[in-house]
């Protein structure tokens, strides 16, 4: 019952996180499982990136459904994602324990007093002036900016690319967050399946659990946040992500 309570509790806040601001669901879950059931932090973090695959897949088939999803620029910027992870994985390699496990911790506390603060405003009008070929060039450099920072410090790759989309590439919150989300499914998809294939498979239970807890309020989260309005949903965000950065914080102090 306990291993059932954590996983679930671990789901809702990855879920909340994931479908209303594309947050990776093992910023949350993998803390929770590591403090709280004494897993492996390999183990930990392969359950939430299996947990996020789900879950990012069907926030972004909802946010899709409701045009609130860029796949042509989504599908540029997840190929430099991907390409620069392995180059910012092998400069970490480089250099003697470089300790930044915090960064996507703080981000997500800031980024959700930053909405709250100064929500994300522009219009899909907005959007659309930009020229195609520009969108294509700041998609490929910030997935190459994205890819980089989570090869090189392992996490935070949700949370700078929702900072990215709004602040650099001027996309309004729900075309961010969907956008966001359909990379990660991709991201998550490969990080699971390498850590199955160099680990092993994870406890069937706490999987199970997570998974499915994470797809519930992923969804739950995805279809309030296409019928809100964009000032609620940048409350919402900013709250969700707020909370979720403070609990991540406590959580890590206890380990």
């Amino acid at each position: 019952m306990f291993k059932f309570l954590i996983c679930f509790a671990a789901g809702v806040g990855a879920g909340l996180g994931t479908g209303f601001a594309g947050m990776s669901a093992a910023a949350v879950i993998s803390p929770m499982l590591i403090v709280f059931l004494g897993l492996p932090a390999y183990e930990a973090v392969g359950i939430a990136l299996a947990s996020d695959v789900l879950a990012s897949a069907v926030s972004a088939y909802t946010y899709g459904k409701n045009k609130n999803l860029d796949i042509r620029n989504g599908i540029v910027m997840m190929a430099a994602v991907l390409l620069f992870t392995l180059v910012g994985s092998f400069a970490a390699s480089l250099l003697p324990n470089t300790a930044m496990g915090g960064f996507s911790m703080f981000m997500t506390l800031l980024l959700g007093i930053k909405f709250i603060v100064k929500p994300v405003m522009t219009t899909k009008e907005s959007m659309a002036a930009v020229s195609v070929k520009k969108r294509v060039i700041q998609s490929m450099l910030s997935g190459a900016v994205v890819g980089f920072i989570c090869g090189f410090v392992g996490a935070g790759g949700g949370m700078m690319m929702l900072l990215l989309l709004t602040s650099v590439l001027g996309y309004e919150l729900k075309t961010a967050v969907g956008t966001s989300v359909f990379i990660m499914a991709f991201t998550a998809f490969t990080g699971a399946a390498s850590h199955f294939a160099i680990g092993g498979f994870p406890d069937p239970g706490c999987l199970i659990f997570c998974v499915a807890s994470t797809l519930l309020w992923a969804r739950i989260a995805a279809k309030f946040a296409n019928k809100a309005s964009a000032i609620t949903l940048n409350r919402a965000t900013g709250i969700v992500l707020t909370v979720l950065g403070s609990a991540i914080l406590i959580v890590n102090f206890l380990k």
